[in-house]
């Protein structure tokens, strides 16, 4: 009788194992597989090749032998490894502190992650933050007691939260430290069942029908490009309609957007000064998440936060499985934040136009966190939140530009019509500035009143064209005036030196038309010395109501080196009106294509014995009236009215 070997040769069942193990794959696949019978069969399979490889280990009679037995060790690793990665049951091999080592096919498919992704990862980044405090305890109790441990939890898979049976059992390698083998399986409440139609059938998905799996991958993919295609264009629409709204209610409404469509939280968070503070936070409309929202929004990011990385890289951050808990940072009371908006998915943008990150840092971070029952934050989220961001900066680095540029056009402006003009004894001065209904805001006019050797001036003058040479012109114009007038009575000599100085300046080819006057009393009368460059003559009005045109002339400043103002004296008595103006009074049009210019004298005449005040206000309805409300060019209209003689 032959003798029994002590123990099994190395190999021997390969072919029985090799067997076993394709039939509980067929098994897997059928309708109405009992997934908990299949789970114990592998694990007990897995014993049987762990065995098969402990006993290869032992002493052989000769070298053929040992590397007989060798070549079969390695076959049977080979084996066991295939039957790990193929088994039909979710498995993890965890070290004793719970970081995954291995995890085979079916926990990736159940994670809807690629090979690799689990690996270095905690067991409890892959379950749902209520969860993760009992999964902890469980693998200590395991590590400690060497007994296995049960436990039903969510798994945070592609599509949300899965509800199903873990199983964590000691695996214990002769010559090697503990390790932690993990299955995990359907909980009977989330195992789908068949369905009847309304003849009684079942609709459960034949066997038939897995041809279609391509076809409805396809469409997802169709399915999503077409929703991050219309999540820009909700976010571009809503920036084209925000024109006129401050950046902070913009960012307020982006952020709305984006918890509607794509994340359970949206945190905004800006940069002022060289430090990123919270700005606002967005999540779901109900009374308990209002308090988490008032708490979060209450702590401004603190260094090595999600917000803060970004903001430091300029670059987004996307955690698919976010297990620090300290990632958002600490509320007031030191809890830490990401528990509290129940996140199992993180992803953090920056705000900045293209380039703009690398070099001053990004205007924000928007930071989104997606809640365990929705799943995880794709490549796809991350792309669409990226653009979004990305337009956003855009949005931003236009509205802040434009707001220096209107800043500096409205200090521009208030230098070039005073609100306020100095006094001129014995005259009542008004002035009235209209800026055009069309076109751009700020225009060329300007006008001042000032002292001078031995009595007073007034100025007024207009530049042709607009925008920032226009305005340099006027400005350049304007303050020249002013400041040679402090030395030089002769209003003639102060157009012509500042007429030097717009010729050694570069103004884009503008040029200045203006009127200035030097103002005295004398025997009780007011002198005036009026000097034109190209300017518009005044309407002089008597009391009686008599208007006539003073003619100007001269050529504009800015032009030729040598030209000669036009220069006119008048003595002025009580109660004489002088009525200044710009073109844009001129070249105001009725719609009956008519000119108020050829009507300008009948209509001061009727506003004839009204303070200067009135006169100003009256004719500015009288234009507005006339053009019925089209204003082309902006309009300044300056008047002096002499009261009683001064000493």
């Amino acid at each position: 009788m032959p003798d029994v070997p002590d123990r099994p040769e190395p190999g021997g069942d390969l072919a029985g194992l090799r067997s076993r193990t394709t039939a509980l794959r067929q098994a897997a696949k059928l309708p109405r597989a009992q997934t908990q019978a299949l789970l114990a069969a592998a694990l007990t399979e897995l014993d049987g090749a762990i065995e098969a490889l402990m006993a290869a280990r032992g002493p052989s009679a000769d070298a053929d032998g040992d590397d007989r037995t060798l070549s079969s060790l390695h076959s049977d690793r080979r084996l066991l490894h295939a039957v790990f990665t193929a088994t039909p049951v979710a498995l993890f091999v965890a070290d004793t502190d719970g970081t995954v080592l291995r995890a085979n096919s079916a926990a990736c498919d159940l994670l809807g992650v690629g090979p690799g992704y689990a690996t270095g990862r905690s067991l409890t980044a892959l379950i749902e933050p209520p969860a993760r405090a009992v999964m902890q305890s469980q693998l200590a109790a395991v590590v400690r007691t060497a007994k296995s441990a049960q436990l039903t939890c969510g798994i945070l898979a592609s599509s949300g939260v899965v509800r199903m049976h873990v199983t964590i059992s000691p695996v214990l390698v002769r010559g090697d430290s503990g390790r932690l083998l993990v299955s995990v399986g359907v909980a009977d409440s989330a195992r789908p069942e068949a369905r009847a139609d309304g003849k009684g059938r079942s609709t459960r998905k034949a066997p038939s029908q897995d041809a279609d799996d391509g076809a409805a991958a396809s469409a997802g993919a169709v399915a999503a490009a077409t929703r991050r295609m219309d999540m820009l264009a909700a976010a571009t629409k809503l920036l084209l309609q925000s024109t006129t709204i401050s950046e902070t209610v913009l960012l307020q409404r982006c952020a709305r957007l984006l918890t509607g469509e794509l994340a359970t939280w949206v945190i905004v968070d800006v940069n002022r000064r060289g430090q990123l503070r919270r700005h606002y936070v967005a999540g779901p409309d109900d009374h308990e998440s209002a308090t988490v929202t008032h708490l979060v929004a209450t702590v401004d990011p603190a260094p090595g936060t999600a917000p803060d990385q970004v903001a430091e890289s300029g670059k987004a951050l996307l955690i698919v499985h976010a297990e620090d808990d300290t990632l958002l940072g600490h509320g007031p009371e030191g809890l830490p934040l990401l528990p509290m908006l129940g996140a199992a998915s993180v992803l953090s943008v920056p705000i900045a136009a293209d380039g703009q990150s690398r070099r001053t840092g990004p205007y924000g971070v928007l930071t989104l966190v997606r809640h365990a029952e929705h799943g995880q934050f794709s490549l796809a989220d991350a792309a669409i939140a990226e653009d979004i961001g990305s337009l956003l900066g855009l949005a931003t680095s236009g509205r802040r530009v434009l707001r220096r540029r209107t800043e500096a056009a409205e200090a521009l402006r208030a230098s070039l019509l005073p609100p306020v003009l100095k006094p001129v004894p014995g005259v009542e001065i008004a002035s009235a500035h209209l800026a055009p209904t069309r076109g751009r805001e700020v225009g060329g006019d300007f006008f001042d009143a000032y002292p001078t050797p031995g009595g007073w001036g007034v100025a007024i003058g207009d530049v042709c064209g607009k925008g920032e040479d226009g305005a340099a012109a006027t400005a350049a114009a304007r303050h020249a005036i002013r400041v040679l007038a402090h030395w030089d009575a002769d209003p003639a000599q102060v157009l012509r030196r500042a007429n030097e100085i717009m010729l050694a300046e570069e103004f884009g080819g503008r040029f200045v038309t203006a009127s200035a006057a030097h103002l005295s009393w004398q025997d009780g009368v007011l002198l005036v010395r009026l000097a034109t460059a190209g300017h518009p003559g005044p309407v002089l009005l008597k009391p009686d109501g008599r208007a006539s045109v003073v003619p100007g002339g001269g050529v504009a400043l800015g032009i030729f080196a040598d030209p000669e103002p036009a220069i006119l004296e008048l003595e002025l008595a009580e109660g004489d009106v002088l009525f200044f103006y710009t073109d844009g009074l001129t070249d105001a049009r009725g719609p009956d294509a008519s000119y108020l210019e050829e009507r300008l004298a009948d209509s001061l005449a009727s506003l004839a014995g009204r303070h200067a005040a009135e006169l100003v206000s009256d004719m500015g309805k009288l234009v507005l009236d006339f053009c019925d409300g089209v204003l082309l060019d902006d309009l300044t209209m300056l008047v002096l009215k002499v009261g009683q003689p001064q000493g």
